[in-house]
């Protein structure tokens, strides 16, 4: 850490700027509690009446769901119908606690945000703003969680109770308890409990002091030389008060340890009939305290590893370290052993540091660019006559969006897959300079669920070697054609007549869907696939009456290079809109966001 070398100058504007800042935050007080009430009466009244109006259909189907699904085994079936009642009668009470917080955050604090984001340096006209931004952007957006939660409780909850009745493959077992393995998960869960609720608060209440102090030292640093959250000098007061709060802070997460322990207790027993040992699982007990121990040296900067001991309690660990000793260099081994690693291990300080240097893409930015996609690609569809407007009517008049809101995606997610295979690319080609990879791709569980299993159909593809004639039948097939046996394509144009070519294809379109209408169950995927039709059709009408091709597209059989699509020659990159006609999807009423 240096001192800037105008730290007085720099402290002096930190000064003057407290009246500012001052007015600033009354301003933004006043605008919250003029703003607040409506938005909390809106998302407070709003969620309430759906889970009101729709909690004894959920409760109704729910039961008819679990009763007759085929994936859940006899004993688990009869214990779930039995646990049912107790989170269903609890959902509305939770629905109503967590819209009315919800409703008071975001009624408050975004008024009060925008606020000072209006005195930004690119705003002009700061002064309107100040008083104008924050006020009707939260009223609608207010609105909007209220829309999105009733596509959620409406659409998506009553599409994850259908997927539960589906049928089952014929090598598939149903999901169900073993009972003999319960008295020993029980048992392990008692004794993990007491123990480690009463480890883990001990490590937390001793380490307490160091984050006490290390935050503290961190904040302060960042105060002198300008860093972090005192780099902007609006944020100098909100990160002065952090410095005042971290105490709170620091009992919070104390608060937090202790309150994890008992779930970190309780799964000990999961391991105990994961793994049918006895022993394994009490071994869990003793390791989990290491593996907590390990993330607070690792958060607070502190020494690696742990103190306490951590033994294996997984087989699969254990093998791995056999292999280790014994001194077997297989590289199948080797691999699959680095990734038990890589799963039980927590991240080192030097891979959380190289991890923030790189340029992380959020989910928001991929969700956007698949939807611009989607737009463009459907242009060209509609052009091409592969999408009827009587589609497009249907799902907007109807809301019957099953073919187009499933198709429309995949075809653009496909379009992706193609060009990244040809490219060589680790990951997704998003545009030319754009490229989606586990490094730079969004963290968490988001990325497994959804881009894991793209980046394994990319591969797939690219060992199926497709040449243009191909890819060029592929987009008539796949949007034409139910894709379910290889015969579906004999009265077609595919080049290939191999049937186990033809049946690969169709099992990985079969698949590419499977991704989209998981996808489709997210609460904002219906509103922005709505708004996304809106345009379509507008543009379809128009290019009927006018005579001319929708949205200005001409030859354009080859167009679609990424996931971004191309439009007139001209690409999306990096996640902002360069397209002429992308400017029309920020419009007000029914505007994509």
């Amino acid at each position: 850490m240096e001192v800037p070398v105008h730290f007085l100058s720099q402290l002096w504007s930190f000064i003057s700027f407290l009246p500012f800042f001052f007015l600033l935050l009354i301003l933004g007080l006043v605008k919250a509690a003029i703003i607040g009430p409506v938005v909390l009466c809106i998302i407070l009244f709003g969620n309430s009446a759906v889970i009101a109006g729709l909690w004894l259909a959920h409760f109704v189907w729910t039961y008819y769901c679990v009763a007759r699904s085929k994936r859940l085994g006899l004993v688990l079936k009869i214990l779930v119908l039995v646990l049912l009642p107790a989170p269903l009668v609890l959902w509305p009470v939770v629905g109503v606690v967590v819209s009315l917080l919800g409703g008071i955050g975001y009624g408050f604090f975004c008024p009060l945000l925008a606020t000072f984001e209006a005195v930004g340096e690119n705003i002009p006209d700061k002064f309107y703003h100040c008083f104008v931004d924050g006020s009707w952007s939260t009223i609608k957006g207010s609105c909007i969680i209220v829309q999105d939660f009733t596509d959620f409780c409406f659409h998506s909850y009553f599409s994850f109770m259908d997927e539960l009745m589906e049928q089952m493959p014929a090598d598939e077992k149903p999901m169900d308890i073993e009972l003999l393995k319960l008295p020993g998960c029980l048992l392990v869960s008692g004794i993990g409990v007491p123990v480690d609720v009463l480890m883990i608060t001990a490590v937390a209440i001793w380490k307490s002091p160091y984050m006490l102090f290390k935050g503290w030292k961190r904040l302060l640093e960042d105060l002198i030389g300008r860093e972090g959250p005192f780099l902007e000098t609006v944020c100098v007061p909100f990160a002065g008060l952090a410095i005042l709060l971290w105490p709170l802070a620091v009992v919070g997460g104390v608060v937090a340890s202790f309150l994890s322990s008992f779930f970190l207790g309780l799964y000990s027993g999961a391991i105990v009939y994961q793994e049918d040992s006895f022993r394994l699982g009490l071994a869990f007990i003793v390791s989990v305290v290491s593996l907590y121990d390990e993330y607070v040296n690792d958060l607070l900067y502190l020494r690696v590893g742990s103190c306490f001991p951590r033994p294996i309690y997984r087989r699969n660990m254990s093998s791995c370290l056999e292999r280790k000793s014994s001194g077997d260099n297989d590289k199948n081994d080797s691999n699959n052993c680095r990734e038990v690693s890589y799963r039980s291990k927590l991240v080192s300080q030097q891979s959380r540091i190289w991890k923030q240097a790189l340029h992380q893409y959020k989910e928001m930015q991929v969700w956007g660019w698949l939807f611009k996609s989607c737009e463009i690609n459907g242009r060209i569809l509609l052009r091409d006559g592969l999408i009827d407007v009587k589609d497009v009517e249907e799902c907007i008049l109807k809301g019957n969006c099953k073919k187009l809101g499933i198709k429309l995606p995949a075809w653009t997610i496909l379009q992706c897959l193609l060009a990244s295979a040809k490219s060589g690319s680790s990951g997704l080609v998003i545009s030319d300079d754009v490229e989606l990879t586990r490094t730079n791709g969004p963290r968490g569980n988001v990325f497994d669920w959804f881009i894991g299993p793209l980046l394994v159909m990319k591969d797939q593809i690219k060992n199926l070697q497709l040449d243009e004639n191909e890819e060029m039948s592929l987009r008539y097939l796949f949007m034409k054609c139910k894709n379910e046996t290889p015969e579906e394509w004999d009265n077609t144009e595919f080049p290939s007549g191999d049937h186990v070519r033809r049946a690969q294809l169709q099992a990985l379109f079969r698949r590419l869907q499977g991704v989209v209408a998981s996808m489709s169950r997210v609460p904002t995927f219906r509103r922005r696939f709505r708004n996304l039709v809106k345009v379509l059709y507008l543009e379809a009408v128009q290019a009927a009456a006018s005579g001319s091709h929708i949205g200005g597209i001409s030859n354009l059989g080859k167009g679609d290079k990424s996931l971004m699509g191309s439009e007139d020659g001209k690409e999306l990159k990096g996640g902002e809109e360069i397209v002429d006609v992308a400017e029309r999807n920020t419009y007000d009423n029914g505007n994509i966001v």
